[in-house]
């Protein structure tokens, strides 16, 4: 250990470096560009040397601090990978200068909050400090990606200091089980994924229009009826009659299932936010308790994806009872906070014409169906504050007023979370054009079937959550930011990761990386190492990134095209056509646009180390004729 002098030298250093935040002179001190860490820290600072860690190496924990202990363990687990079996030991006054890893809690700079942390690692030992455990545990995750994959290889690494801490406080992630199921050791291996990102909360979507997923005890219904449908669309929505694949199809995840898979999330500091869909998208539970709706049923659960018109009634007391009791069982299951009570896509179709509903408007002197929305939401946020616990909706929960408490997660582009954050209210940013994880994220015509839209990683990258239209004060309400998995288009294991995978890299340094530190370029640097952490974890990530995505500029006036050839994966070499042949290493070698002045097919591959690195895209160049007047 360096003497008091020393450490009271490198705390103030680190202390001025987070005063002066990202000013020019601070950053010309880190020299982490291509380190491959993901999301990139605060500030890295390398220096001579390596720290290797063999069998006699320690991992060391503040005495009596059972939470570190268990950090010490995981530690201990995952270096198993590398035939090393270190001891997990309690911090003693001989501890200091061993050949160790010191997990630690202590003083830090109060900027660097409850998740920020200090990581120093010499040619002697590494010290992972923070304030809280949890800021440890994302000191650990630095460290696992910067040591080597392969079993065999030297374990050692480089000497540096990290200095870091999240940008938002809520950094998520949010699964669908509605539409496809998922078991509960797939999900905690979902789990698993965010917390190597250093992600912290988990969107459980639980109840929808084609299933309902998690069990409660007083309306065993639920699971017995709601849980499983008769058969499933196949092929895409909306084109042509749908088609039918005849099998029942379901689950649901048990309460002791449930608390499993919430204790596992706690212990990688992830919180669960359950979604229980109301009043729209509630075609499963009114199958199993029809009286629920306005006309009574019958009711079959949602076998084709879309937005159905039967809803909760919102003028049936018995409705406000059922979405209470299930409600109280949720608080009880998840630790969360906050619980998620949808709110998108309600039609009003059959509120209109339901006495009830009409009833209920006139007696609460609302002035339409909107506001009996708002009527319904602010009702079960007032009720879900007996349980100590609030609300988050989709933005749809704007329209007829929000409930006084509720925090927003804007979906439908940024609109809906300026609204709320400039009405004083916390907003999570989710946005359907950066952040829908069920969009395409490369050419269609050579991607899995998917649900539209376009987004590649760079997108994801480039997405900036705080709104330049709002003041300083109103973008202190933008909370955090979270991508979205439905799953209609999802349904294994296998597909979730590969819609996950790369784009949940980009995700991380979206939701964590101060927006000074976020560089594209040096990104993409860091992802071979990612790519190949990947596959030693055997994730089935997309290869998206190797494809070439064409990028075409038209002008019909002077009747030419200007075309783009990029590639989101480096280093690469495009190597290219234009007479509809193959493309090899030895075709024309892109190096700036493409200026085509006729109906043209190129056709284009992207090379890394002399070898072909994804798949061949072809391109249409069509040029319009000129308009007549």
């Amino acid at each position: 250990m360096k003497n008091k002098r020393s450490t009271a030298l490198i705390q103030i250093a680190l202390l001025l470096i987070l005063t002066m935040g990202n000013s020019r002179d601070a950053m010309a001190q880190d020299n982490s560009a291509g380190i491959p860490i993901i999301p990139r820290p605060l500030a890295v600072k390398t220096m001579p040397g390596e720290f290797k860690i063999n069998q006699a190496t320690k991992i060391i924990v503040d005495s009596k601090n059972p939470e570190l202990k268990g950090l010490g363990t995981m530690l201990q687990e995952f270096l198993k990978v590398h035939n090393l079996n270190l001891s997990v030991a309690e911090r003693s006054k001989t501890s200091a200068g061993e050949n160790a890893i010191f997990l630690t809690l202590g003083y830090l700079p109060d900027t660097l909050g409850k998740e920020g942390y200090e990581l120093t690692i010499t040619p002697h030992q590494i010290t992972a400090k923070a304030t809280t455990a949890q800021g440890v545990f994302y000191a650990l995750q630095s460290i696992y990606q910067l040591l080597p994959l392969s079993a065999e290889a030297k374990v050692a690494i480089p000497a540096m200091t990290i200095t870091d801490k999240p940008r938002f406080g809520w950094r998520g992630m949010m699964l669908d089980v509605c539409r496809h199921y998922y078991p509960v050791d797939f999900v905690k291996k979902f789990i698993d994924y965010l917390a190597m990102y250093k992600m912290n909360s988990f969107h459980w979507h639980l109840t929808d229009d084609q299933g309902w997923r998690i069990e409660i005890k007083k309306y065993p219904k639920l699971t017995q009826v709601a849980a499983w449908r008769n058969e499933t669309m196949i092929g895409k929505y909306g084109k042509g009659a749908p088609l039918y694949d005849h099998l029942r199809y379901g689950g649901f995840y048990t309460q002791a299932q449930i608390r499993e898979i919430v204790a596992y999330a706690k212990a990688r500091y992830i919180n669960i936010v359950p979604e229980i869909e109301m009043p729209g998208h509630a075609l499963a539970a009114l199958t199993a308790y029809p009286e629920l709706s306005c006309t009574g049923g019958p009711f079959e659960v949602g076998q084709k994806w879309g937005v159905f018109d039967d809803v909760y009634c919102a003028g049936n007391e018995k409705t406000f009872q059922f979405v209470e009791d299930v409600l109280t069982e949720a608080a009880d299951l998840f630790p969360s906070p906050i619980i998620h009570i949808g709110g998108d896509e309600c039609p009003k179709t059959r509120w209109k014409i339901c006495p009830k509903c009409q009833a209920r408007i006139k007696a609460e002197g609302l002035a339409n169906e909107h506001e009996l929305q708002s009527y319904f939401i602010k009702r079960i946020e007032k009720f879900l504050l007996t349980k100590n616990k609030s609300i988050i909706g989709w933005d749809e929960i704007l329209e007829g007023g929000l409930a006084p408490n509720a925090s927003v997660m804007s979906w439908r582009g940024i609109d809906g979370g300026i609204a709320a954050a400039k009405q004083k209210h916390n907003v999570v940013m989710s946005p359907n054009s950066h952040l829908y994880f069920d969009h395409y994220q490369g050419m269609p015509d050579l991607e899995p079937d998917a649900i539209g839209g376009f987004l590649p990683m760079q997108k994801v990258y480039s997405y900036e959550p705080v709104p330049a239209s709002l003041s300083a004060d109103e973008a202190k309400y933008i909370k955090g930011v979270q991508a979205n998995l439905w799953t209609e288009y999802i349904n294994t294991e296998q597909k979730v990761e590969y819609m996950l995978f790369p784009r949940l890299a980009a995700l991380a340094e979206v939701t964590w990386t101060a927006p000074a530190r976020k560089n594209w370029d040096d990104f993409v640097l860091r992802m071979p190492a990612e790519y190949k952490r990947y596959e030693a974890k055997g994730i089935n990530y997309s290869r998206s990134a190797f494809d070439v995505m064409p990028e075409a500029k038209i002008d019909t006036v002077a009747q030419k095209a200007t075309v783009k050839l990029n590639i989101q994966a480096a280093p690469a070499k495009v190597y290219y056509t234009l007479d509809g042949s193959e493309p090899t290493e030895s075709s024309l070698a892109y190096s700036s646009p493409l200026e085509i002045n006729k109906p043209t097919a190129i056709k284009a591959v992207g090379y890394q180390n002399g070898q072909k690195a994804g798949k061949v895209t072809t391109y249409q160049v069509v040029i319009p004729p000129v308009k007549k007047k």
